[in-house]
């Protein structure tokens, strides 16, 4: 990660703190404690969203990441740790990162799950060495208002996203990029 984009997510960081927003760690403790987190959070989704169910059957893996903080004023940031998945066991983990600039204010942690559809976006994931969100195949982010239609027939991308979860206060117009990148916990 590039020297701007770190100041840029701690300055965001710092401005949830100030505004009475509090969050786990950026960094989980373990790789266990890692993958039980993401264990917890996508079984919370399957609870409140049968759309990532159905989805999830015909997945090739699943990444999901249990905690992400996102902080902003005009400038802003997130980040947040997760794990992939493949046939329910852990396989490998990555950071998602976030630089956003705009009109925006607050401070929020929210859950993602991104559920990978076939060996193309597995590989992608794998040998790019840090994923554009956006640039290597075609996502479609589902929301929990019901607004896509999801079903065997209409799952036709590589990736569907589904952030859940959320908690705190962000509002806002912005232009942001988000970057996955590997990595190995302690």
């Amino acid at each position: 990660m590039n020297k701007t984009r770190r100041s840029t997510i701690a300055a965001a960081l710092g401005l949830a703190g100030v505004l009475g927003f509090t969050a786990p760690a950026a960094h989980a403790a373990s790789a266990g404690q890692l993958a039980a987190e993401g264990q917890a959070a996508l079984q919370q989704l399957y609870a409140v969203d049968p759309d990532a169910r159905r989805v999830a059957r015909h997945a090739r893996a699943v990444l999901v990441f249990p905690h992400i903080v996102k902080g902003a004023f005009v400038f802003g940031g997130e980040t947040g740790d997760g794990v992939l998945l493949v046939h329910g066991r852990p396989e490998s983990f990555y950071n998602i990162s976030a630089a956003s600039w705009g009109l925006q204010a607050g401070g929020k942690e929210f859950s993602y799950a991104l559920f990978l559809m076939n060996d193309r976006a597995i590989a992608y994931l794998h040998n790019v060495g840090g994923w554009e969100v956006g640039a290597g195949g075609s996502i479609v982010v589902v929301d929990q208002a019901g607004n896509a239609a999801v079903n065997t027939t209409t799952l036709t991308q590589d990736v569907y996203a589904f952030p859940f979860a959320s908690k705190g206060l962000m509002a806002g117009v912005d232009v942001h990029g988000t970057k996955i990148t590997q990595f190995n916990p302690g």
